[in-house]
Formats: structure tokens, sequence, C-alpha cells
């Protein structure tokens, strides 16, 4: 089915909506210079419902259209506790992290560390972070974005790839370098309707599709009877052996995923990420801040639907009777299983013209607000945490916003030259949770300790963040050789970060024993149970939040 004029001028519309609600809202007032709370948090204004909205749409980008479908097409349904135990992440990011950041007046996660431990840790950080979103983060979500642009408007043979790469570039560039926070939140509210409706619409044309009568209720009950082992949300070993022949109970051990290592990685993303944290810190308040929260944890519970499930149906329907792929746009010229194209094959074979440009710009939508945030909070970081003290402590407002813009900038045109080099990553989310993951178990320890254990002293976290990396490389590079004998070596890295991480708070916590002789740090945070005071709406979400997932785990143990 080939992309028509009219899916084209639905796609055009789209645009240029999104570009224009972003340089409204980011206009200057007459009068006005815009400085750095107006660029970096949104002048501190957003409302609960656009913090939700943009914590999701932030969140939800090629990485999940693209590969958590593709992980969907190659393990199932068990991919999406990373989207469920999100939920119950973030109730406990707005009651227990949020009171102390914005009570704190904070513009930057690193400067939480310069408040608590110093300015020479934070620093630190702040350079990993940068380095993180413009070599990982942006990098692949280009890549992902332009692979799945060549497959849907092209032939799927790379010679659209450059091309929409930068387009999809240039496109979050127009409004968020010049904007920034406001302009980025704001057409987020935009970006996550199109996002969930185009995602709904794949999923529930794709489900009529798979099933022999047609119907979305057929088609739910035709894949779960076809491979009702996709369908579990607890792995054991060997339960689920992919595509390329591994097992997934490597990426995803059992119960793990509720009480281990999968703590770890939602934890780190959802509470000391940048990019996705600074929205929470733009909010008019804090009880604003902590309803944008449980929102947005409702919505997490909607999004498997959308990014997981299209996945299992593409596998469904490119399998002969003894479930071996045969689908050919999914194996590759070396006979490997490119599982990453689920999404867009649906996309591109099933979807109506008309709806195409629709789906196709939720696809945009999802890719070009996370851009959008990552350029942000990288410009933020890096003028807040590293211009500003160290190259000129006087800057006026209009040399930090254009300091910031600059950065975005820069930032942007490094990943567009270093996207296209990226190869065939597999399963692109496990990817990069693999390898986001030798680093996440340190640094979450760090700020764990620096929340909660008044002793950490600044030493003891300098050291803790330098021994986590050979503690993480241990499991990563030790000879292959050493593995049967070597100990937690041949384990999956989901148990590797969380021994990781408490290992590096057990460094921690010992050298602050023994530099701060058992007293509290000077620098410690006195915890009250007034602080973590949350309002009866908030408490009721958090207990709603928990019951829907007890049913969901239960019903797909």
């Amino acid at each position: 089915m080939e992309f028509s004029t009219i899916d084209i001028l639905v796609f055009v519309a789209y645009a240029l909506l999104i570009i224009g609600v972003g340089l409204y809202v980011s206009r200057d007032k007459k009068g006005h210079q815009k400085n750095a709370e107006d660029y970096f948090l949104a002048s501190k204004s957003l409302p609960w419902w656009a913090i939700g909205a943009s914590l999701i749409a932030a969140n939800i980008s090629a990485e999940q259209f693209i590969g958590m479908s593709g992980s969907g097409f190659a393990i199932g349904l068990a991919i999406a506790s990373y989207e469920w135990m999100a939920a119950i992440t973030l109730i406990i990011v707005g009651k227990y992290f949020l009171p102390i950041f914005i009570g704190k007046g904070l513009y930057t996660i690193p400067e939480f560390i310069e408040k608590r431990f110093s300015k020479n840790l934070k620093t630190i950080l702040a350079i990993f972070w940068i380095a993180l979103f413009v070599f990982v983060n942006l990098t692949t979500v280009l890549y992902l974005g332009g692979k799945a642009l060549d497959t849907i408007i092209g032939n799927g043979d790379g010679s659209l790839m450059l091309t929409s790469i930068i387009g999809l570039a240039l496109f979050a560039a127009v409004y968020s370098l010049w904007g920034g926070l406001s302009a980025v939140a704001w057409t987020d509210v935009v970006q996550v309707v199109l996002l969930v409706a185009g995602g709904l619409i794949t999923a529930f044309i794709a489900l009529d599709q798979v099933a022999p009568n047609g119907g979305v209720i057929n088609g739910l009950v035709h894949i779960y009877q076809v491979v009702p082992e996709k369908f579990s949300m607890i792995l054991g070993k060997g339960e689920i052996i992919t595509p390329n022949g591994k097992d997934a109970w490597w990426d995803l051990p059992g119960l793990a995923v509720i009480i281990g290592g999968m703590w770890v990685a939602n934890l780190y993303y959802w509470g000391f990420n940048q990019y996705i944290i600074q929205r929470t810190l733009a909010a008019k308040s804090l009880k604003e801040a902590q309803k944008g929260i449980a929102f947005a944890a409702f919505l997490k519970l909607l999004i498997p639907l959308i990014v997981v499930v299209p996945g299992i149906i593409a596998y469904v329907m490119n399998i002969d009777a003894a479930g071996v792929v045969v689908g050919t746009d999914f194996i590759s010229a070396d006979g490997s299983i490119v599982n990453d194209n689920a999404a867009p094959w649906l996309i591109k074979n099933f979807v109506p013209v008309g709806f195409k440009g629709l789906v196709l710009a939720a696809l945009a939508a999802a890719i070009v607000s996370s851009l959008a945030s990552m350029l942000n909070s990288t410009a933020t970081i890096f003028t807040m945490d590293i211009y500003l003290p160290y190259i000129n402590k006087k800057a006026s407002d209009k040399q930090t916003v254009n300091v910031g813009r600059l950065t975005a900038a820069i930032s942007l045109l490094i990943a567009i030259l270093i996207a296209p080099m990226l190869g065939n990553l597999g399963q692109a989310f496990q990817f990069i949770q693999e390898y986001t993951g030798v680093v996440s178990p340190g640094i979450l320890a760090v700020f764990l300790a620096g929340l909660f254990y008044k002793k950490a002293t600044n030493n003891a976290a300098i050291w803790g963040v330098i021994l986590s990396i050979p503690i993480a490389m241990y499991f990563k590079v030790a000879p292959n050789g050493w593995s049967d004998a070597a100990v937690f070596v041949n384990i999956p890295f989901m148990h590797q970060m969380l021994i990781t991480c408490i290992g590096t708070f057990v460094v921690i916590a010992g050298i602050s024993r023994l530099e701060g002789k058992g007293k509290d740090d000077e620098k410690g945070i006195s915890i009250t149970k007034e602080l973590f005071r949350t309002s009866p709406a908030f408490n009721i979400s958090a207990m709603l939040i928990m019951l829907i997932l007890t049913f969901l785990y239960a019903f797909f143990w």
C-alpha cells in the first residue's frame, strides 16, 4: 500500500501544527528578555495535565514504537514490564523524590549532587550525562526513526535513511532550539494525543487483519491461541527462544522484573534522568507535579497495547506452522531476523490511505518529542552546570539562553553524523537497556545515598561512582574462559545491574562510616514524615495503579 497524497497532506498539516504551537507558546512577551527559568523550566508554569502528557511524550520514542515492538516480536508481552513497572516507579518518584528536588529549586539533576555532595562530583556527572544524551540517546532515536521512515515511505533499502534522519532532526530543532522547554512541553500535549491515537489505530487495524474472521477481540483471541507463550509476563529459563535463537530469560530473568534489577533501570530512568524529570521541575507547585506524575502513571498502563502487541501480531503474521519466521521483510541478508521491522511493516502494509499519514504523524510525534526533550536537557545541563560555573559566571540572560540554543544545535549535529553509522541493533530496546545498565546502577546508588543516607560523604560518593564502572564492566567484558568459574559473570544483565547497585551502595556506606566515624554528613538531608505527605487524590491514584497492576500480572503470569 503506497504512501498517498492525502497521507502526505495529513503529515504536513501535523508538522505545521506542531511548529506553530511551539513557536506561539514560546514567544517573548513585549519588553521581556527570555531568561534561564523561561528557557529551561518553562517559567515554572506547567499544569499537571501538561506535565503528565509531556512525560509520556518524552519517554515514548522510536526506542518504544520501533524497539519495543521489535522486542514484542522476539519475546512477547514480557517486555511490557518496563512499561507497567514504570507506573509504580512514577508513584515512588512523585512521593519520595520530587519533594526534595522541587524543595531545593533545582534546574538540573547534577545540581542536586552539588547541593548534597560537591561541585567536582556534579561536574563529573554532568559531563557523563551530556555524553550519554549525545552519543547514545540522540543517535539511537535518530537511527531508529530514520530506519522506520525508510521502511514506511521508501523500500527499506536504506536509500531514505540519511534524508529521514536529517528531516527528523531539523523538525525537532525548528521549535525546540528557539522556544526551550516551554515549546517542548506544550507541543508534547498535542504529540501525546497523536501518538496514543496513532498507536491505537495501528494496533486495532492489525488485530482486525490477523483474525481469520476479522474483529479486534477476535484478533486478540487468535494471537493468544497461536502463541500463548508470548503472553507470559514472568519468564522461566528456556521458556521463550527468540527468532535469533537467544533464550529470552537472559533479558527478562523471571521475578527480577518485579523484585530485582528492573527497579534499577526504572528508578534511574524516571527519577534521575534529566530529560524526563525536567518537566516536573517546571511545575507550578509540588502538588501539581505529583498530579502530573500520577496522570503519566495511568497512561503508562495503556502503552503496551500500542508498542508491544503490534510486535506480537507481526510475529504471528510472519511465521509458519512450526513457528519459524518466514516473512522475507524480517530476514536480513546474513539470515538473521530483524525484529525491529515489526511496527514499520504493519504500518506500511495494513494501515489504509489517510490513516497512514496520521499514524506516520504519531510515529514522528514520538520521535520528535523525545529529540526535543533530549536537546533541551543537554542544553540545560551544559549551560547551568558547566558554562555558568566555569566559563562565564556573569553571563546575561540573553547569553545564557543563546548558549543553550548553541549547545543543542551542536549536539544535534554530532548525533546526525553518528546515527547513520549504527548497524542492525537486533532488539534495539534491549540493546539500549543493557548498555545503559553499565553506568546506571552506580549513579542510582549515589543518588539514593544522597537522598536517604545522611552519613554519605562526598569522597564516598566519588569512589562509589568510580568503582561502579569496573564492577559493572567485570560482568560485561570478563574473558569468556572465565564464564564457568568466575563469580557472577554468567548471569543476566538485570541481575548484574542489581548486584552493581548494591555493591556501589556498600562501597559508599563503608567509606562514609570510616571517613565520618558514624556521624551524619553536614550536607545530609533531613527526612520527615511531613516532607513526604501527599494529597488524597495522589494516594487514591497510587492505590488504583497498584490494584490494576496486581490484576495484570496475576492474569498474564
